[in-house]
């Protein structure tokens, strides 16, 4: 088993979030996937603690987050306790609550009702006093944002947040919010979003400029779009993929023979940068430093180093970012 390493700080960057006084690394642990019950217990650790030893301090959950929903706060939980118990000030947790969580009414949107309930859950399932940040997850538009808003500033007046952030939030919703937050003197500083070079949502629905006006750091998840951003699927799908082993989020009909020229045509780009293509995909995504972080996840501690190099060269020449470009917006022309 891994020790801890003493030159875990060494090799990483760290961003502020927007304008507030936190850092974190520039990738941020995910456990959206691979770390719930079907997930090993030792593959969990280990990921985690390669993670740590790298000088990722901050690890992401949601409330739902498995299967089943809740697991892999556990088993965080579990590696906190049995491994990371004397780190606790050297880590950033953070968890959401917004979706679908518990039957009835009350377990889920974004009621005062679900929000501190969810957290309190949340709190004793990882074992912890406090997350360092708790999220909004999605916008609800049956619960006035200001209901919403103000629960969000209570969880941090408990002290069981030191932070609160917003995700799937779109640019005139964010601006709103923040309008309501400021007013409660609440610390919102992040946005969490999907972002990569094939999606490029939050170019086009106000929320990456708005993050940038009001001083909000946003922090990209999905950034190798379900993995089809890395060299997995350059010759077809591999049978140990999500694909066939999950099958919740990313499908086989989303592999079109378009998608794959596109993600062949810009592994060649990589290869003449001198890095994989996750690792360019990730440097895309933080070229611009409105980004703070980008959460990856990971099914191995070996994927992680691998995604984990490659973060020194961050820039872009015109002719890249053009190539990039010509190669998703305008693929119909390949």
């Amino acid at each position: 088993m891994q020790r801890i390493c003493n030159e875990r700080y060494d090799s990483m960057t760290y961003r502020r979030c927007g304008q507030s006084g936190l850092r974190l690394p520039l990738v941020s642990l995910g456990m959206w996937h691979n770390f719930g019950d079907t997930a090993r217990y030792d593959t969990v650790r280990d990921i985690c603690l390669t993670a740590f030893n790298h000088g990722v301090t901050h690890f992401d959950l949601a409330n739902n987050y498995g299967p089943e929903p809740g697991s892999a706060e556990a088993n965080l939980g579990k590696v906190l306790k049995n491994e990371l118990a004397g780190y606790r000030d050297e880590l950033i947790i953070s968890t959401k609550a917004g979706y679908g969580m518990w039957p009835g009414p009350y377990g889920d949107g974004g009621s005062r009702k679900y929000l501190l309930a969810s957290l309190d859950q949340s709190l004793r399932r990882i074992g912890l006093d406090y997350v360092d940040i708790f999220y909004h997850h999605r916008m609800d538009p049956h619960t006035p944002l200001e209901e919403t808003m103000g629960a969000l500033a209570q969880a941090v007046r408990q002290g069981k947040a030191l932070y609160v952030g917003l995700s799937n939030y779109d640019g005139p919703a964010l601006e709103r919010a923040t309008a309501i937050l400021d007013e409660l003197h609440c610390p919102f500083i992040i946005n969490q979003n999907r972002y990569s070079i094939l999606d490029r949502t939050v170019e086009h629905n106000g929320l990456k400029e708005t993050s940038r006006k009001l001083g909000k750091g946003i922090i990209a998840f999905s950034p190798l779009a379900q993995g089809v951003l890395s060299d997995r699927y350059l010759n077809g799908i591999p049978a140990d993929s999500r694909v066939r082993t999950d099958g919740r989020f990313l499908h086989a009909s989303d592999l079109t023979e378009q998608k794959l020229r596109q993600i062949r045509a810009l592994n060649e780009l990589a290869q003449q940068r001198g890095q994989t293509l996750a690792q360019m995909a990730l440097a895309w995504v933080l070229r611009d430093p409105v980004v703070t972080s980008v959460v990856v996840g990971a099914s191995r501690p070996e994927q992680l180093s691998q995604n984990l190099q490659g973060l020194d060269r961050l820039e872009f020449s015109p002719q890249e970012l053009e190539a990039i470009d010509h190669i998703v917006l305008r693929s119909d022309e390949m």
